[in-house]
C-alpha cells in the first residue's frame, strides 16, 4: 500500500498539558481510517497538527515524503490536504458554486479590459465535480443557507475534491444529519476511497462509521491505544478500548 501520510513520534503540549503523546501512525492512499475516543482524547489536536493549525511540540509529520510540520494551513491545503470541520465553514449568503470556488474565484476579461467573475464557468465546473460524486443539488445558484444539512456537507466535500485533495479530514461528518443524509455522506466517502482519496474520519459514534472505515485508531488521554483493521476488531472491542485505554 502507498503510504501518503506519516506521523512520527508526534507530541503536542499546551503549557503543562500533554494533549498528544508520542503518536506514530501511517495513512495509506485510498484508506479510510476512523479516529475515535472520548472528549479530550486528543482527536482534534491531532488533526489540527496535520492540517497546520497547530505545530507539533515534538516529532514529524510527512505528506508524500515531504515534511509538513510547521507549514501554514494554506500551504498544507495547497499540497492536497483538506479539512472539513463540523461547522463546514460555508458562506450561507453565497450560492453552492460560489462556495466551491470561495477564495479561488474564476474571472474573465470583459471587453478585454476588466476582470469580472466567470459565474457560468464556476457553475458548470461545480456541476461536474458534484456529478462525479453522485451528488444531486437541484440548483447550484441556491444560497447554501437554504440547503439541507446533507446538501451542505456535499458542497463542502465537493469543494475539497475540486481542488484535488489527496487527503480529506472529516470532523463528525454525520453528527447533525438524519438517517438518509448520513447514508448519502457515507456513499460519498466510499466513492472518494474508490478514487484513491485518503479519508480520516473523526467521530464519537462508532456505529455511524463502522461500515465505511477500513481501520480504527483509538485515542485515550492523547495516546494511541491501538490501530486495527476492521476485520481484526468489532464495535464492542473498540468501545472497550476507548473506556479502558488498553488494547484488545
Amino acid at each position: 500500500m502507498n503510504t501518503i501520510l506519516r506521523i512520527i513520534e508526534v507530541s503536542k503540549r499546551f503549557g503543562g498539558l500533554l494533549a498528544v503523546d508520542r503518536a506514530s501512525v501511517d495513512f495509506y492512499q485510498g484508506d479510510a481510517i476512523g479516529i475515535v475516543g472520548d472528549n479530550g482524547a486528543g482527536k482534534s489536536t491531532l488533526i489540527k497538527m496535520i492540517s497546520g493549525v497547530y505545530e507539533p511540540s515534538e516529532g514529524q509529520i510527512l505528506f508524500n515524503d515531504k515534511l509538513i510540520s510547521g507549514l501554514t494551513p494554506a500551504a498544507i491545503r495547497n499540497l492536497g490536504i483538506e479539512t472539513i470541520y463540523q461547522e463546514l465553514s460555508l458562506a450561507d449568503n453565497l450560492s453552492a458554486y460560489f462556495n466551491i470556488f470561495m477564495g479561488r474565484e474564476k474571472t474573465r476579461k470583459l471587453l478585454g479590459l476588466i476582470n469580472v467573475l466567470d459565474e457560468k464557468y464556476m457553475e458548470e465546473e461545480s456541476k461536474k465535480v458534484l456529478s462525479r460524486l453522485n451528488i444531486n443539488i437541484p440548483s447550484l445558484k441556491t444560497d447554501v443557507a437554504f440547503l439541507s444539512g446533507g446538501q451542505r456537507q456535499a458542497v463542502a466535500i465537493g469543494r475539497t475534491i475540486y481542488w484535488n485533495a489527496e487527503l480529506l479530514i472529516m470532523d463528525e461528518p454525520t453528527a447533525a444529519l438524519g438517517v438518509e443524509e448520513s447514508d448519502n455522506v457515507r456513499s460519498i466517502i466510499r466513492k472518494l476511497k474508490e478514487d484513491g482519496v485518503t479519508v480520516i474520519i473523526i467521530s464519537h459514534n462508532i456505529n455511524e462509521i463502522y461500515d465505511i472505515a477500513d481501520r480504527f485508531m483509538v485515542l485515550k488521554n492523547g495516546r494511541i491505544v491501538s490501530v486495527k483493521k476492521k476485520d481484526e476488531t468489532c464495535v464492542d472491542a473498540i468501545i472497550s478500548m476507548i473506556v479502558s485505554g488498553k488494547e484488545i
